[in-house]
């Protein structure tokens, strides 16, 4: 496997789709979180509107800054996930979300692609001067904290949100 993180355009609207259909397919029938929101909150059917609307340039009075990233496995040319990272924290993000949100592609996940995404995305986090990173995941969600755990997570402290138990994780940028 050979990951990078790609921006989306309009060359990868054949991968992007197929990934995201695959997962929109997966996401009806499961209970999921749906992480990474930001790729979600679009019709990507409509692909250049899509893109043109992927990522928040500025901050609003509900929403921050944002970059969104594909992760591309280039030995096999195909989409395997995708991360979204917020440039800094408003008070909801402090408590239940974090900088970043990142998922696999249902048919990718158990691979390690996660924990490697999350090692690319922390150097983005670097270029965007965010010297400590807080993600955050469901107690139930052992491949995330894990992930986390794998590239530096501290654990700050377990909350409850919604009736469920999330664990906040800290990992300094160096």
């Amino acid at each position: 496997m050979k990951l990078i993180l790609v921006k989306g355009d309009i060359s990868l609207q054949k991968p992007i789709s197929e990934m995201l259909e695959e997962w929109s397919d997966y996401n009806a029938t499961h209970q999921t979180n749906r992480s990474p929101w930001a790729i979600f909150k679009n019709d990507w059917k409509d692909f250049q509107s899509y893109l043109d609307n992927l990522e928040i340039p500025k901050e609003t009075p509900t929403r921050v800054p944002d970059s969104v990233f594909f992760c591309f496995d280039e030995s096999r040319n195909k989409m395997v996930g995708a991360i979204n990272i917020r440039h800094k924290l408003n008070q909801q993000l402090l408590l239940n979300g974090g900088h970043i949100g990142y998922g696999v592609r249902p048919s990718e996940r158990g691979k390690g692609i996660a924990t490697q995404m999350l090692a690319l995305a922390l150097c983005e986090c670097k270029k965007l001067n965010i010297p400590k990173v807080l993600l955050v995941c469901d107690k139930t969600n052992i491949a995330s904290s894990k992930c986390i755990q794998n590239n530096g997570g501290v654990l700050e402290n377990e909350i409850i949100v919604d009736g469920k138990k999330e664990m906040r994780y800290w990992i300094t940028i160096e």
